[in-house]
């Protein structure tokens, strides 16, 4: 259970840093808790979608992934990012990813970060 808290606030925290550096990606709200809620509920949501359709779309894209020497990872997580946006939409989330390339600056950022971020808090070990 510490584990998946741990990954949610990294996940969180690596969204929040792609909101304040890309203006085209957005998060509203009436109240800073509000847009921290938001911001939680995306994570969980982001951290589902990786672990549900990121695998199969990997998969899929094998050749180009083992073509590009594993570029292509940008598109995907850019595709994660986008779906997380459009998923984000239907269930009344105040967070919206405007444009591919925005989405795939935005996922560089959010993997780097989260990367950052898995490093130097715990997980439970």
């Amino acid at each position: 259970m510490m584990i998946f808290v741990v990954k949610t606030i990294a996940n969180a925290g690596a969204l929040a840093v792609a909101v304040w550096l890309l203006d085209k990606i957005t998060l509203t709200g009436d109240s800073t808790g509000k847009k921290i809620g938001t911001l939680i509920v995306v994570a969980l949501l982001f951290g589902l979608v990786n672990f549900l359709v990121k695998p199969l779309v990997k998969l899929l894209s094998l050749p180009l992934l083992i073509l590009t020497l594993g570029l292509f990872t940008l598109v995907v997580n850019a595709l994660m990012l986008l779906l997380t946006s459009w998923l984000a939409d239907k269930l009344d989330l105040s967070f919206h990813v405007e444009g591919f390339w925005t989405a795939v600056l935005g996922g560089l950022i959010i993997s780097v970060v989260s990367w950052a971020l898995h490093v130097v808090l715990p997980d439970g070990d």
